[in-house]
């Protein structure tokens, strides 16, 4: 079996049946989870790290909780349908990954409890009234990328400096990504970058957005956070490779897929940290009350590999500023 076809055959093994030890063995708390995008080990590691957690603060599965996990596969009809699903099943919580997720989980429920994982702007997003005081039945983490767009331009500039053109791809379903792009537009813009932005909504529009950036010259390009591109990462690191432009991707696994560099919040801690509030939450707090959290570290790698294919020399300075080279 091929690469494509195990991952396949492994996402949907992950929305047929549960994970193990999650409703066969029902606990005295039953809990959520809704990811935006599909099962692929990187998301699925990311479950495992809240489930570790969760043990660690004494919340073992089959003895006294239940994790309800599903997948979206980036499918807004089939998020809403799995939000829907997780409200009928009466689960005490829902956590939710990524923007669409956590907009679904708040349209089928006003009252059960949402902690949020991966958001880039929960604000924006309409998903709470404010960080510090979120009000109604939602709080958890936010990633900040609505405010790394001036962050990851600079460092991509470090490697190429001489550039006039930006390119930005958007995925155009989701709400955050397009708040995320002003962003960078803004920073561009100080710059005296000329930006051209690109949305996609399906993996149809690449290879024209991709020619779209041939055509103006692009010197550079930044593929803007969303679950939905984090689901063709590997093509999108490909056309990048192919078309010789030098890519900022949102995630570490963009880069680990042949991406030129990636920068963005440390997922697994915030995955972590999500399992405090959960706690806090089954103990009694109210989500109203508890200030929505930003992260605390991060994560910066470059594929030197993909440098050294586009012919360019990262400069020694960056290179101790990563956490990650992968050679």
């Amino acid at each position: 079996m091929n690469r494509r076809a195990f991952l396949t055959a492994l996402s949907g093994s992950f929305l047929a049946a549960p994970l193990a030890g999650e409703a066969a063995q029902a606990g005295s708390w039953r809990v959520g989870f809704l990811e935006t995008s599909s099962a692929s080990p990187a998301r699925v590691q990311l479950l495992d790290t809240l489930r570790q957690r969760l043990r660690e603060l004494g919340y073992v599965e089959g003895q006294n909780i239940a994790l309800e996990s599903r997948f979206g596969e980036g499918k807004p009809d089939q998020i809403q349908r799995f939000a829907a699903e997780l409200v009928g099943l009466k689960v005490d919580i829902i956590v939710t990954s990524g923007t669409p997720a956590s907009q679904a989980a708040k349209q089928a429920t006003g009252t059960i409890p949402i902690v949020m994982t991966q958001l880039a702007d929960p604000v924006g997003s309409g998903l709470v009234a404010s960080l510090g005081r979120p009000g109604g039945n939602v709080t958890g983490l936010s990633t900040q990328d609505a405010e790394l767009g001036g962050k990851r331009l600079e460092l991509l500039l470090q490697v190429v400096p001489r550039v006039s053109r930006l390119a930005l791809l958007i995925d155009e379903t989701n709400p955050a990504t397009v708040l995320i792009a002003k962003g960078t537009q803004a920073a561009a813009a100080s710059l005296g970058l000329h930006v051209q932005s690109l949305g996609v909504r399906d993996p149809g529009d690449l290879d024209r957005a991709f020619a779209a950036m041939r055509e103006a010259r692009a010197g550079v390009l930044i593929v803007e956070s969303s679950s939905m591109l984090f689901t063709w990462r590997e093509r999108l690191a490909d056309l990048a490779l192919k078309n010789r432009l030098p890519t900022m991707f949102a995630q570490r696994q963009y880069a680990e897929a042949g991406g030129l560099m990636a920068y963005s919040a440390d997922f697994s801690d915030l995955f972590r940290r999500a399992a405090t509030f959960v706690d806090k939450i089954l103990k009694g707090a109210k989500p109203a009350d508890l200030p929505v959290e930003q992260p605390t570290k991060w994560e910066f790698v470059i594929n030197l590999k993909t440098a050294k294919a586009l012919g360019l020399t990262i400069p020694p300075a960056l290179l101790r500023r990563a956490d990650e080279v992968i050679q």
